[in-house]
């Protein structure tokens, strides 16, 4: 999924081949909520502007940050409604975009930010944004380069970010099933070795689904080259990811369980509670004395630097698809022209994405701060219509009524309808 989506030999997101291609709207693969009416991203402005009230209406070290801007749509409507309230305005100090792709870079940069020049920083790109002289917009490829400071308070959002973060499948083997797939001999390029037979596993095993080439004699013209085919042995992956959770551990024992697990995402929650609760506190269990090892030292990487927030602040909203309460199985897929088609179809010309396990993002938040709490997951539907959906749209349709029967627009009438009628059906 991370080479289809992001190489730079021609990622679906970060090609540099010269095209006019546009993933987004009726004419590209999809169109997001965001694309369809400005309601959507006001009524994600209007919570955090309501979560910020909540917290005490802080007068500086805010800042807003969006994972995967697309076009850059949502974060201007977000813009647009904040500068409404000019006391949160004004706390504002910066906006963060972590974003991957040049090209959507220059989309986000010519909306938000209009014709202020793009310079480069230390951590990738920072412009001034259109909507205030005082707000800087800044670009970061990952989401680490971003700085992490205690006394900052961070609003993210992340709307159909993590769906496309790749994913390890599992499924699980039966002992009987995993002895008849270990053969006594193996053909290598210089001949057939013997194999030692191990001792027949008493319990199931997970085995990872792994991308392959589809054989030459399965291969048919017009179908994808490849395809998931089952590991013979369970992998690193498989000995380890499937093992961290209550609830992957409890489906082991059925024979052909299949999970999805996204260690990207719970890495990306795990930084983003951080940011808002602050890093656990350093344990002051007494550590084991590891004897050293004779041979050449190897570093183990610089260590993490603690976050130790004087009081959690700030709030993530994570808007995305997937079931409430399941672990996603066989949801890979691809998206092209607005038509569901094989994830193994066109590789990075098609769009991949997975269903989001909801439930082990809210797990990561939750073992990884002690000062975040997590609400939901709920559908979108319920959380627009308690965020006033019903009522902006309301007030859309009259605006542009009164307009149309002033005949101040300037509009033909028939575009004036269709776009009362649209706001009426829900959009």
């Amino acid at each position: 999924m991370r080479q289809c989506l992001t190489s730079d030999l021609g990622g679906y997101y970060t090609s540099t081949a010269p095209s006019d291609r546009d993933q987004f709207g009726t004419n590209g693969d999809f169109v997001t909520s965001p694309e369809i009416s400005q309601i959507f991203g006001e009524l994600v402005g209007v919570w955090f502007v309501a979560e910020w009230i909540a917290q005490g209406r802080k007068t500086e070290g805010v800042y807003l940050m969006e994972m995967g801007p697309g076009r850059g749509t949502l974060m201007d409507d977000m813009l647009r409604t904040v500068r409404n309230f000019p006391e949160m305005a004004k706390a504002i100090e910066a906006v963060y975009l972590v974003e991957a792709s040049p090209r959507l870079r220059e989309a986000q940069h010519k909306l938000l930010c209009g014709e202020n020049p793009l310079i480069q920083n230390n951590i990738g790109h920072e412009s001034t944004s259109r909507h205030s002289t005082d707000v800087k917009i800044v670009w970061a490829e990952d989401l680490r380069l971003v700085p992490k400071d205690a006394n900052k308070t961070p609003f993210v959002v992340a709307h159909e970010f993590f769906d496309a973060l790749p994913i390890h499948v599992f499924q699980s083997t039966a002992p009987s099933a995993q002895e008849a797939q270990t053969p006594d001999t193996i053909q290598t390029p210089t001949g057939p070795i013997q194999t030692q037979r191990k001792p027949k596993p008493k319990q199931n095993q997970w085995r990872e689904l792994l991308v392959s080439p589809k054989p030459p004699h399965r291969l048919k013209e017009g179908e994808p080259e490849f395809e998931l085919s089952m590991s013979r042995a369970p992998t690193a992956h498989a000995m380890y990811l499937p093992e961290i959770s209550p609830r992957y551990k409890a489906l082991k024992d059925i024979d052909g369980a299949t999970i999805e697990v996204s260690p990207e995402s719970q890495s990306y929650v795990r930084d983003l509670a951080i940011r808002l609760g602050g890093s656990k506190p350093p344990s002051t269990a007494a550590q084991p004395t590891v004897a050293p090892i004779a041979g050449r030292n190897v570093s183990s990487g610089s260590k993490e630097q603690p976050v130790l927030k004087p009081k959690p602040s700030g709030a993530a909203l994570i808007i995305d698809y997937g079931q409430a309460s399941t672990i996603p199985a066989n949801s890979l897929r691809g998206i092209r022209a607005h038509t569901r088609v094989s994830p193994f179809d066109s590789p990075g010309i098609v769009d991949v994405s997975a269903d989001v396990d909801f439930l082990a993002l809210a797990e990561s938040a939750i073992n990884s701060s002690p000062g975040v709490e997590v609400h939901g997951p709920l559908d979108q539907a319920r959380f627009l219509t308690a965020m006033g959906i019903e009522e902006r749209a309301a007030q859309l349709v009259k605006r542009a009524v009164d307009k149309e029967r002033g005949g101040s627009t300037g509009q033909d009438k028939a575009q004036l309808t269709e776009m009362v009628k649209r706001i009426e059906s829900g959009w």
